[in-house]
């Protein structure tokens, strides 16, 4: 079977059931393991991917406005390499290649089509069914079955060593800093999971778009800086816009040094086996007298550390 991943999460999820070596093309977001960037990438933006995130913010936002994808697919190169299973997704078309830019690049091709699967993660339970549908479609279901329950037991063992914490900071995980994006989809639940209380985003919805001044009347305990498609080097060089903007340096967070980078491309933003390595790391931003997984340093910081 040969197998082509569009989206850097359903990547992982085959190599951590052992059919990586299955892969013959993957996304230009595909970059773990590192071994898969050697795969010919079939995906591009269709806009500029340096500048802060307000421009990018823009630039997207100008795309969507006109109607217009946001990303490409080669369709020449992807029918080159004769795929017989694509994994893509329907979540979102904002932060990856959609199914509908799939179809797009198939239109043409004669004779017999690859199939296609979608994976649509909301919450964490569909990231579960999304793990055990990539199985089955790639023909190992009980090894999909394993890796889901392995997963599962992780996640409920730290639930039960946070569920004793006597304090539960009110968290406010920002996917987005220009316009500020509150997580949606499963960081709530996993800011649960982890020990804390998430504000306003909700459990399988869309990131929510705020301004400064409702997230000063939240006023959070705790606030994790994890924007979409950023590792924790630019999270560092982007936050520092926030300097000196008053809605931001009046937030209780900010004056206690209750502000948390994290490197969101490599966890919080991709809904595969990961996500059990970000709530490792909210474990331990949140109680890190009950959680040391050694995540510091790697995959956050504290922004008071920079300092």
């Amino acid at each position: 079977m040969r197998v082509v991943s569009l989206i850097a999460s359903s990547t992982e999820i085959v190599c951590a059931l052992g059919m990586g070596e299955r892969l013959v093309g993957r996304s230009h977001e595909c970059d773990h393991p590192p071994w898969v960037r050697r795969l010919p990438a079939l995906t591009a933006p269709k806009f500029a991917l340096d500048g802060t995130s307000y421009e990018i913010h823009a630039r997207v936002r100008a795309l969507v406005q006109e109607g217009l994808s946001v990303y490409r697919v080669d369709a020449e190169r992807l029918r080159a390499l004769e795929p017989d299973l694509i994994l893509t997704q329907t979540q979102c078309e904002v932060c990856a290649v959609s199914e509908r830019d799939v179809e797009a690049a198939l239109a043409t091709w004669l004779g017999r089509r690859p199939r296609i699967v979608s994976l649509k993660p909301g919450k964490l339970e569909d990231v579960w069914d999304d793990i055990e549908r990539a199985a089955v479609a790639l023909e190992v279901a009980r090894r999909g079955a394993e890796l889901v329950a392995r997963m599962r037991d992780r996640v409920r063992e730290i639930a039960a060593r946070s569920a004793g914490a006597p304090q539960r900071p009110r968290v406010a995980c920002l996917e987005w800093i220009e316009p500020p994006m509150l997580a949606g989809h499963w960081m709530p639940q996993l800011v649960e999971l982890a020990g804390g209380r998430s504000l306003v985003a909700e459990a399988g919805r869309p990131a929510l778009q705020v301004d400064w001044e409702s997230l000063r009347r939240e006023d959070p305990d705790l606030i994790v800086v994890m924007p979409c498609g950023f590792d924790l080097a630019r999270t560092r060089r982007e936050v520092t816009r926030l300097s000196g903007l008053e809605s931001w340096e009046g937030l209780r967070a900010v004056c206690q040094g209750r502000v948390a980078l994290a490197d969101g491309n490599a966890y919080f933003n991709r809904p595969g086996p990961r996500l059990v390595e970000s709530l490792e790391i909210l474990a331990e931003i949140f109680h890190p007298e009950r959680f040391h997984f050694g995540h510091r340093g790697c995959g956050w910081t504290w922004l008071a550390d920079d300092r």
